[in-house]
């Protein structure tokens, strides 16, 4: 029933896989970049708007026949039709598929496959495994549900009938005049889910009861969310649950195999365990640091872990790496090692407290002057008293080095901000923007901590960088501790810069790079405004603004094309300061540009292409 009710709904809406709707192939296409061959030539030869209709034709031509009575090995084939179509259409249906076109795949292709397999113990075995499907997709959609605190507390349901894509006016006035009976209907909700196994204690006994009350469920998702397509959707498990519960008294149970669940539980065993072993190396790896890194201890006890790339000429300054919220220290690879090898300044980049291997031991609440004060800390102890420093800073390491250029006086050569965060970018949308980076921090630092790190898949982004660094920051991404790091620290800048008023307080005498990201200035105008501010509050001291062309907020540092552009503008601007500073060293040369010609300085306001 599933398949045909989707098979009837995409052939209504013919318009939206046509030349210029919102499945135009020629545009989702790009989704299958990263996908082999033979699967990207496959899912283009059904992909054609008469061959995606001719499908949907015969699918719900082949799903009416299921409908009519009779058990015969010809019903396996059309169930293994329906969910193979199924898989081959879904990228060619990106947009517009949900959960209900999963299950049905997995239930249509599971089933067809023991109505076609003459051997008995392969049928229980692929009947058990549809089963076990069941009960994970609720399990764990119901746990991770209580990761986030508006299923806790019971506003989950208000928030999500209050919507415009699946709220229902109605309910949502309900769950606002009814607030206890809605705090109970959600609990009831995470009970059901998170319990569903237990349709398997006590023989059985609770599973007419739980998957009546799922039943119901969908039942509801369907009239009030507009889920119509899950309500035969996930119901198509419940047989199979029954099944699977029946006691091995009862004659439908008594010559089931059912080595599939021992197997299962085996399987579950042996993953938590992988889970468990891959955590620890990956925790190893992260705090490990590199074999030359060393580690300082500052005024709040924090311990810093940091990388010297290199120590430069004597007589030069000192380049200080700040990286951004949820970023690694690595990010600044394609930057640091440019610098390192190119250049005689000196090189360091360090993990605040939280990240890599440095670790927070302040017993006081956590605020962003003490990460400031790691940083002036870190200048002091990791580089000699008679050298001056540049400290560049990324993102929010951008508004650290800003508040560090006070603390340190006349060490500092220049400030180098990155896509720099400002105090004044927060505007009313401040609560909505704390509810979505907050929660998603908390979420994902509890995932982790359970172990699920084992199913993170590396992001595509990792690879951006110099191949010696992506498994050390993979590591780090899928530890735990940087999540929390992200999270303590997203707190203190919500509050921080929520109550900031005012003009951006003078520097003077420092020299000051504000880069820009293209796409970040794209998408929010005014954030190009506010990094002209950075440029402004430094007064008796050369400054540049530049737009590195097509760059994102990332991909300045990870692009190792956005990186070296930003490479160049760096050495370039401060090339321009020594030569014009009357008491300014010999300017160390720039690094070479295309085909070996010099990268010539900036003016204010040019964009870096």
């Amino acid at each position: 029933m599933s398949s045909l009710q989707s098979s009837l709904e995409y052939l209504t809406q013919r318009k939206d896989i046509e030349k210029g709707g919102m499945n135009d192939w020629e545009v989702a296409r790009q989704n299958l970049a990263a996908a082999g061959p033979l699967t990207r030539r496959l899912v283009d030869g059904v992909s054609g708007v008469r061959t995606t209709t001719a499908l949907h034709v015969a699918r719900s031509a082949v799903a009416l026949g299921m409908l009519l009575p009779g058990d015969s090995r010809w019903r396996g084939a059309g169930n293994l039709f329906l969910g193979a179509s199924s898989a081959l259409l879904s990228p060619r249906h990106h947009y517009g598929g949900d959960g209900s076109d999963q299950v049905a795949t997995l239930v249509q292709l599971a089933t067809g496959a023991a109505r076609v397999v003459p051997s008995p113990a392969a049928k229980d075995a692929l009947l058990w495994y549809a089963a076990l499907q069941a009960n994970m997709a609720y399990a764990v959609s119901g746990w991770v549900k209580l990761f986030g605190k508006p299923w806790r507390d019971a506003t989950a349901l208000g928030g999500v009938m209050r919507t415009r894509t699946y709220g229902h006016e109605g309910m949502h006035r309900w769950t606002v005049e009814h607030p206890r009976t809605a705090k109970v209907l959600t609990h009831s909700v995470l009970a059901l889910e998170c319990l569903f196994p237990l349709v398997y204690a006590r023989g059985g006994k609770l599973t007419r009861s739980m998957i009546t009350s799922a039943a119901a469920f969908h039942v509801a998702n369907g009239y009030f969310m507009g889920l119509s397509r899950f309500v035969p959707a996930f119901p198509a498990f419940h047989p199979l649950v029954a099944y699977t519960t029946t006691p091995r008294s009862h004659p439908v149970g008594a010559a089931r195999d059912d080595r599939a669940r021992t197997v299962a539980a085996v399987a579950l065993a042996g993953g938590a365990a992988t889970a468990a072993v891959t955590a620890v190396r990956r925790r190893m790896r992260t705090t490990e640091g590199w074999h030359t890194s060393r580690t300082l201890t500052t005024r709040h006890g924090n311990l810093l872990q940091y990388e010297e790339y290199s120590p430069g000429a004597p007589d030069r300054p000192v380049v200080v790496l700040a990286s951004g919220l949820l970023s690694t220290s690595e990010h600044y690879a394609w930057i640091a090692e440019r610098l390192a090898h190119e250049t005689r300044y000196g090189v360091v980049a360090y993990a605040r407290a939280g990240y890599a291997g440095s670790r927070r031991r302040a017993t006081t609440g956590f605020q962003l002057s003490e990460s400031v004060q790691d940083l002036v800390d870190l200048v002091n102890g990791a580089v000699a008293p008679h050298r001056k420093v540049i400290l560049v800073g990324h993102s929010i390491g951008g508004e650290l080095a800003r508040r560090a250029a006070r603390q340190l006086g006349d060490r500092l050569q220049g400030i180098v901000y990155l896509d720099s965060s400002h105090p004044g970018q927060f505007t009313s949308g401040l609560g909505t923007i704390e509810r979505g980076l907050a929660g998603n921090f908390a979420s994902v630092s509890r995932a982790l901590r359970l172990g699920s790190g084992l199913l993170l898949t590396r992001p595509i982004w990792i690879s951006e960088l110099p191949y010696a660094y992506r498994k050390k920051v993979f590591a780090q991404y899928a530890d735990a501790r940087m999540w929390e790091a992200a999270r303590r620290e997203w707190k203190a800048i919500r509050a921080d810069f929520g109550s900031f008023t005012g003009a951006l307080a003078r520097i003077e005498g420092v020299p000051a790079l504000v880069v820009s990201a293209q796409r970040t200035v794209d998408r929010n105008p005014e954030q190009l405004l506010l990094h002209r501010e950075l440029a402004e509050a430094h007064v008796g001291a050369p400054t540049e603004t530049v737009v590195v062309e097509g760059a994102t907020h990332e991909s300045m540092l990870i692009s190792s094309r956005h990186a070296h552009q930003v490479t160049d503008r760096i050495v370039a601007f401060f090339a321009g300061v020594e030569r014009h500073s009357p008491t300014g060293s010999p300017a160390p040369a720039a690094p070479s540009g295309p085909g070996g010609r010099p990268s010539r300085p900036v003016t204010r306001k040019e964009t870096a292409r």
